[in-house]
Formats: structure tokens, C-alpha cells, sequence
């Protein structure tokens, strides 16, 4: 599904409408996919996908397209800690990783620790048609933010993230930011946040409302967690928050109502920039020994919950309560993320695990330098975990979500009296040339097997723009229009209108044709635009 570049096999990018959601910014650093969910379970309505430059998108599973790019977000840099959905869909999470000043500004590294923020934000889904909105911003320590997770059930109405760098360190991270035994999980009442901003509790910054922990108590607090955490994952009741440092041999699980105790009897160590951290041995339930280098965890039936594993190459099979590893099963390799079935809702179904990994080398045909990464299906029916098939991803396998497939019900067509695009036509006496100026209208339909006008001319320096109907009402009938030497090409499926507007800046004869195999007669599918 394209969402933050152009992609030439569906035409998105070059239509007007696709071209002009990606704005000026045609690549994006894409992580984390997040289904919608309701009372805490996927409900198959959309899909949310964050990127570093500050966007998040939102992609509708009706027809699997890309609806909405919201951003760059302002305040907000390298969003890396997002897209992460609360359990009705109420907001979707963005979080910096890089922090700089806020309102940005020229300020020297130098000042890093004093003069750089994170920001956490809110974005607000509307439960009808799922556009987002900017809701609030907290403003936060300086520190990278990383991954997130909702609370559910028991923990409804939090957000946590994980964090690192709370060194507030610069240069040469991979010695000077992890110097601490520990960092932090940051845990947000996201509901408190809401509350703060009717009230009218926020700074304007840069035109976003912005709420200061300092001035406002009560939003958020830090729970120490291993150093240089790559995950914080909520257990399906809601009761644990489980926190793994990639530094350390440990995955640690937090208890929530230990949490809300020690918040009660304010049992904190100390603050950062005003926000109480938490007392260590006063939140955690328990120090599960998993193994090296533990980063994601994710969810099965019964309890049992799965650990990836970065230093060992491994999937750790343990119990929530008891606390027992049952299993490990080897990775090939150096796994970063996993996916269990619907293993981050509030009912996980099991049977199957996903490990995404980094590395694949051996594992595959030579195909040069730049090679596919590995991701390996598990069979987690038995208590022994069981390795059933490798595939070869495109880079980077990040991270994943694995739905049902009877929750999705995407449409095949486009019906025609859904179809209420103003340039739509559905009748080839429709079709033809208008002029307004220098400003040319083309209405053109495909169908099996023309494009219909076969030929019009225009003058250079007009602009044009060509709307394209596929009046096909048929599955998997869809038709292209691409224009050579002008960089056009379009898709069209069933039953949809596309348009694209461009100048005619060369002159003379250029064919356009179906770039989408349709028919017996697909190569006969063309015509020519004639510049004068």
C-alpha cells in the first residue's frame, strides 16, 4: 500500500489528488502500522502508519488506499514513537525521537540538555469518518522517544512510550547515551491530557496547544525501565506494562496498580524537567530473565507472552504471573520486532507469531549487496514453539500487526452511483476537449478497449488537465493512462475517476496507452496528444 512515496504499479503520486497529500515530501521513514480498534479489539476500518517527518497517515481498509497525511506535525521531530491507537480509536500517538528547541530554532548542541524538548502529541480520529486532527501536545525531556503501547482494560486511558538517551547526552550516542543503568517508560494520562486542555491548561506554541508538565502535574510520569528500552507492550488485561532494556539480560513487567499506588502515595525518586519518576522496586512485579538483548513483546492465549531477542537471535516463550521461560526458538536473524496473531488487543487468538528480522545472510540465493531481509512464521500451538516457513522482505521489516482476515470487508468496484467525482462521465458522447482560456479539460473513458478520446490537440503552455473515468464494473478490470515523456501515469479501477493537471511544456506528437494489462486488445489500448 503506497503511502508516503509514489508508486508508478498504482498510479499514486501522479494523480492530483495523491500527489498533492504527499505535498513536496515524496519519501518517508515508515515504522510502525497501527489498526483501529474498538473496545480494544481490531475492527478492520483503517489502518495508521507513522514516518520520521513529523506525518502519520491513515489508510482505509474499504479499498486499501491512503486517505489522509496528516503533517509535518510543528513541535514535533523524527516521529518515531507512533502510530499506537487507543482502544476505541480515540487517538492515534506521535512522539519525537529527535528532540530540538521547541518553537524551533537556531540553538547550539551545546545547550542540548537545557534548551531542547520532546514532544508527545495527540492526534485526534473522528470515530465516523477517521480524519485526524492535532488534539494537544506535552511537552517532555529532551530524550529520544521510541516505541508506545495503549493501555486496555485495567489501564485504560494510558499511553506509555518507551525512551532512551535520558542522559540528555550528544556526540557519539552509542558511548555517551548510555551511560545509566536505566532509562525510562513514560506513562500519559491521555484522558488528564484532554481534560487539561479544555481547561484551559496549555501554552500556544507555534499555533498548537501545548501542555508543560511543570505548570500542569498529573499528565505524566517516568517508570525506570532496563537501559536503551526498544519496546513497551501492555498485556491483554491491562494489568502488566512490560519494559525490556536491549542492554540488559531482562524484560521487566510492570504492575499497574502498583503504578497508580505509588502516583497515590507519591513514591518517587526524584523528577526530570518536573515530571515525578517513579520508585523502581515500588511498580515492578517482576524481572523475567529472558535472555540478551530484549526489545518487543507480544502476546499469545492463555498467558503466554514472546519476547524478541536482538543479541541472542531468539523468540523467548514465557508465562505472565509465573514468570517461567518455556522456550526459546532461534531467529535467522538478529530479530528486531515481532507479530503474534491479534497479539497486542485485548484477546489475542495465538496460533501464529511472526518474527521480523534484520539479517539474512546464507539464507537465500546471491542477489548482491542489497539484500532482502527475513521474516519467519512460528507455530505456537504447542508449548514448543515451531518454526513452518522463511519470506524475504523488502528492507526494513519493522513492525507488524496480524489481523483476522474475516474482520476486513474491502470492496472489488467502485459502484457507479457511489462515483460522485464532479468530472466523473459514464458515456462516451461525454467524452471530448474543453477549453476555458489556456486552461484545457479532457473527460476521457476507459473501457475495454479504447480510451476514449483516441486523439486531441492543445498549445503549448496550456494547462491541462486529463480526468480519467474507468466505466468498468467488473473485478480486477483496471485500466492506465499513462502519457509518455510527460511523467503522467495514472490507475484506474473499477468504477473510479482519477485526474492530473499539468502544463504541456513540450510540443509535439505523445502517445498515451493503457499501462495496465486489461484485454486481448490491451496493446491496441492508445492515442496521441498533439502539442502545437
Amino acid at each position: 500500500i503506497p503511502v508516503y512515496t509514489p508508486y508508478p504499479a498504482t498510479g499514486y503520486g501522479f494523480d492530483d489528488d495523491s500527489k498533492k497529500m504527499l505535498g513536496e515530501l515524496t519519501w518517508g521513514d515508515a515504522h510502525h502500522p497501527a489498526l483501529s480498534e474498538t473496545k480494544g479489539d481490531y475492527d478492520g476500518r483503517w489502518l495508521f502508519i507513522n514516518e520520521m517527518n513529523g506525518r502519520i497517515a491513515r489508510i482505509d481498509l474499504r479499498d486499501f488506499k491512503t486517505k489522509q497525511i496528516l503533517g509535518p506535525v510543528v513541535n514535533l521531530h523524527g516521529n518515531h514513537a507512533s502510530s499506537f491507537v487507543t482502544p476505541n480509536t480515540e487517538y492515534a500517538m506521535m512522539a519525537t525521537r529527535f528532540s530540538r528547541p521547541v518553537p524551533n530554532r537556531a540553538v547550539g548542541v551545546d545547550k542540548y540538555a537545557t534548551e531542547y524538548k520532546g514532544i508527545i502529541a495527540g492526534i485526534k480520529i473522528d470515530p465516523q469518518s477517521g480524519e485526524m486532527s492535532l488534539g494537544w501536545q506535552i511537552l517532555m525531556p529532551p530524550f529520544d522517544y521510541d516505541l508506545g503501547d495503549a493501555g486496555k482494560l485495567a489501564s485504560d486511558g494510558w499511553m506509555f512510550f518507551s525512551s532512551y538517551n535520558t542522559e540528555r547526552a550528544i556526540g557519539k550516542l552509542e558511548v555517551t547515551a548510555s551511560q545509566r543503568d536505566q532509562d525510562y517508560i513514560a506513562a500519559v494520562d491521555w484522558r488528564a491530557a484532554e481534560k487539561a486542555i479544555a481547561d484551559g491548561k496549555f501554552d500556544t506554541i507555534a499555533g498548537v496547544k501545548v501542555i508543560d508538565p511543570k505548570k500542569v502535574p498529573g499528565i505524566v510520569y517516568l517508570m525506570p525501565c532496563g537501559k536503551s528500552p526498544h519496546g513497551v507492550d501492555v498485556s491483554p488485561d491491562g494489568k502488566w506494562i512490560i519494559g525490556s532494556g536491549k542492554l540488559q539480560g531482562v524484560t521487566t513487567a510492570f504492575n499497574f496498580e502498583k503504578v497508580q499506588t505509588a502516583i497515590r502515595n507519591k513514591d518517587f525518586t526524584g523528577e526530570e524537567d518536573g515530571i515525578p519518576v517513579l520508585k523502581y522496586e515500588s511498580i515492578k512485579d517482576a524481572e523475567v530473565a529472558v535472555g540478551l538483548g530484549p526489545l518487543h513483546t507480544q502476546f499469545g492465549t492463555d498467558g503466554w507472552a514472546y519476547t524478541s531477542l536482538f543479541v541472542d537471535s531468539a523468540i523467548a516463550k514465557w508465562k505472565l504471573g509465573t514468570w517461567e521461560v518455556v522456550d526459546k526458538a532461534p531467529m535467522s536473524y538478529s530479530i528486531g520486532h515481532l507479530a503474534a496473531a491479534e497479539g497486542d488487543t485485548v484477546s489475542p487468538d495465538g496460533n501464529y507469531l511472526v518474527g521480523l528480522n534484520k539479517l539474512s545472510h546464507g539464507r537465500h540465493l546471491n542477489v548482491g549487496p542489497s539484500q532482502p531481509e527475513s521474516s519467519q512464521l512460528l507455530d505456537i500451538t504447542e508449548e514448543k514453539m515451531k518454526l513452518l516457513y522463511d519470506a524475504f522482505t523488502e528492507p526494513e521489516p519493522h513492525y507488524a500487526q496480524i489481523i483476522k482476515a474475516d474482520k476486513i470487508h474491502p470492496i472489488e468496484v467502485y459502484l457507479k452511483e457511489e462515483n460522485k467525482h464532479p468530472m466523473a462521465i459514464w458515456d462516451l458522447k461525454d467524452a471530448g476537449v474543453t477549453r476555458n482560456g489556456k486552461k484545457v479539460l479532457v473527460k476521457m473513458i476507459a473501457v475495454r478497449s479504447t480510451l476514449t478520446p483516441t486523439s486531441f490537440e492543445i498549445n503549448a503552455g496550456d494547462e491541462v488537465t486529463i480526468a480519467v473515468t474507468n466505466i468498468e464494473q467488473t473485478t480486477d478490470e483496471l485500466h492506465g493512462f499513462g502519457l509518455l515523456d510527460y511523467n503522467i501515469n495514472l490507475v484506474i479501477d473499477p468504477g473510479e475517476t482519477k485526474t492530473v493537471t499539468f502544463i504541456a511544456k513540450k510540443s509535439g506528437v505523445f502517445a498515451y496507452y493503457c499501462t495496465n494489462f486489461c484485454s486481448a486488445l490491451h496493446q491496441e489500448m492508445q492515442g496521441y496528444m498533439i502539442v502545437k
